[in-house]
């Protein structure tokens, strides 16, 4: 006899229990439910159904790679950010529920702005899946905005997060190593750059470490590589009330205020993590 979501559910516990999987019960419960295209609630109602010999086996296929370490959303292809469903590729970050602390805090300096200018424009430097822009356009029906990165993959998948979001309009995906490629100035220019040490990467969770693109890890020996990067130029591309939100590491807050006061910023506003880590900076032209 084939076996229920609720078997196989129970199955996808006990083996993540086992290997000693973090959050073995949410793990569960995301992957059985997005193998099965089922909402949480859906989980439960429909617990005693019986699967398919083709659903049994996707399942099975999806528990072997988080028993592999493969995070249960990269298994899925995609991950919700503020809102927004995203597809992921294997050069993008997945983008964390931290990184919309970034997204909720350069907000209402746009939307300040929105009320003198008709018109925003937002350039998003190592857009990756296009997270941060995308959320931002979103939330700013005046606002377009352009993401930018080395990666030709990434790009690619934030112009599909564009189209799949009905943001395509707003967006712009441009190859650039930081400002090599971008025109134009902008009332707010983001950022989450690589900000870990080299030397530290490798003592970063295997669903990091294997799967996360060290591209987007690798801050250079201090980690702070890509704000001295962003810091040289930004000043630049900046219209003359604009602001610019980093996401930082939770150790990093004062030397990259000091990085940036030391090419003209000022430091507006910190703010910390659900873990009260640092997280965010904005800052302005001083």
């Amino acid at each position: 006899m084939s076996a229920t979501v609720a078997d196989m559910l129970a199955e996808a516990r006990r083996r993540f229990t086992e290997a000693g999987i973090v959050d073995p019960v949410t793990d569960a419960r995301l992957l059985v439910a997005g193998i099965l295209k089922l909402s949480s609630t859906e989980l439960l109602t429909r617990s005693a159904e019986r699967l398919s010999l083709d659903q049994a086996e996707a399942i099975s296929r999806a528990l072997e790679r988080r028993l592999g370490h493969e995070p249960v959303h990269r298994i899925l292809g995609e991950r919700e950010f503020y809102g927004l469903p995203l597809g992921l590729s294997t050069e993008t970050l997945e983008p964390r529920p931290d990184t919309e602390i970034l997204v909720d805090t350069v907000l209402p300096y746009l939307k300040d702005l929105a009320k003198a200018q008709r018109h925003l424009h937002i350039l998003d430097i190592g857009t990756g899946s296009g997270a941060i822009c995308l959320a931002l356009l979103s939330e700013c029906p005046e606002a377009s905005g352009i993401g930018s990165d080395i990666s030709a993959d990434a790009l690619r998948t934030a112009k599909s997060n564009a189209e799949r979001n009905g943001l395509q309009d707003r967006f712009q995906a441009v190859q650039s190593k930081w400002f090599e490629n971008i025109q134009g100035s902008f009332h707010a220019i983001v950022s989450n750059p690589p900000y870990i040490a080299s030397n530290v990467i490798h003592d970063l969770a295997p669903e990091v470490t294997k799967f996360d693109p060290v591209a987007a890890l690798d801050g250079g020996p201090d980690g702070l590589d890509a704000y001295k990067a962003i810091a040289k130029d930004a000043a630049r591309f900046m219209r003359p009330n604009g602001v610019l939100g980093l996401e930082i590491g939770y150790d990093q807050r004062n030397d990259v205020t000091a990085i940036f006061e030391a090419k003209g910023f000022k430091c507006l506003k910190s703010v910390k993590d659900y873990g009260q880590n640092d997280r965010a900076l904005v800052f302005a032209l001083a």
